[in-house]
């Protein structure tokens, strides 16, 4: 099955060369990456340019000008250079475990989206990865362990591998906590509920309102923990100006049935 991942970004290209390393290295190579930019300078761009010279994984850089947080818009536009059948979102500042595309692949099932989790580092740690380029993406338990009991991470179950048994659907309707930092679908259901709602702008919950969405239209939650957890690295605290706007729009969405975004992804398909 043709796979791509959209990996989001903005100014951030030490941390955007530390997840496409990851990429790099991942044990399922048959993937395209597309890396949805919101509006970053030209150092980010020199970033990707390097990751594309190498060829490990093809790699497309998708951009929009600079107007605020706008990503629900720069991910559709990303997903509309792609023809892949399955979707894996995630973040530029989400280092992936290394099985990570091949888990999201195998437990992908019609019907389902699949959610799953990461694990935060905290500041000092993450300033060492990017300073030093530690290889996170390489590392196995005795590392983690290790960091945890410094309390650089917040937590280890998510390192836990267990295989696709009937607990990963035992919450079905669930959407909280449901993030487009690791969140895969396919394609042809976010066709049906026209992809990420672009009318949210600025931080927060345009991840929540897809994940909703796509339950209207009886598109189910199954569960991807304890298989393709992804490392956070740290950052300060996003502006939050836009979530009290962005919680009315979702509390509106939540007393209703609606599927289809206001203003989504068939703009781009049609263009």
């Amino acid at each position: 099955m043709k796979t791509a991942v959209i990996v989001t970004t903005y100014n951030r290209p030490d941390a955007l060369a530390c997840v496409l390393e990851g990429y790099s290295h991942q044990s399922d190579q048959d993937f395209v990456l597309v890396v949805a930019d919101d509006g970053s300078t030209d150092e980010t761009a020199a970033v990707i340019r390097s990751f594309q010279r190498r060829g490990t994984v093809p790699l497309t850089h998708v951009w929009h000008e600079d107007q605020g947080f706008r990503a629900a818009a720069i991910r559709n536009r990303a997903v509309a250079t792609t023809d892949a059948e399955y979707i894996v979102f995630t973040d530029g500042d989400c280092v992936p475990s290394r099985r990570f595309v091949e888990a999201h692949k195998s437990l992908a099932e019609a019907g389902y989206f699949l959610g799953s989790n990461r694990v935060l580092l905290g500041e000092t740690l993450t300033k060492r990865v990017l300073r030093e380029h530690l290889p996170i993406h390489q590392w196995g338990w005795t590392d983690w362990a290790g960091q945890w009991m410094k309390r650089e991470v917040n937590r280890l179950l998510p390192l836990l591998r267990l295989p696709d048994w009937p607990f990963r659907k035992l919450a079905p309707n669930r959407w909280e906590g449901i993030k487009t930092c690791n969140l895969s679908v396919w394609r042809h259901d976010l066709a049906r509920v026209n992809g990420l709602d672009e009318v949210y702008e600025g931080w927060g919950l345009e991840d929540s309102d897809l994940v909703i969405r796509l339950l209207h239209a009886d598109v189910k939650h199954k569960s991807a923990r304890f298989a393709a957890p992804v490392f956070h690295l740290w950052h300060p605290e996003q502006d939050r100006s836009s979530l009290p706007e962005n919680r009315a729009r979702l509390e509106v969405l939540l007393q209703s049935d609606r599927v289809r975004s206001v203003k989504g992804m068939d703009r781009y398909q049609a263009a």
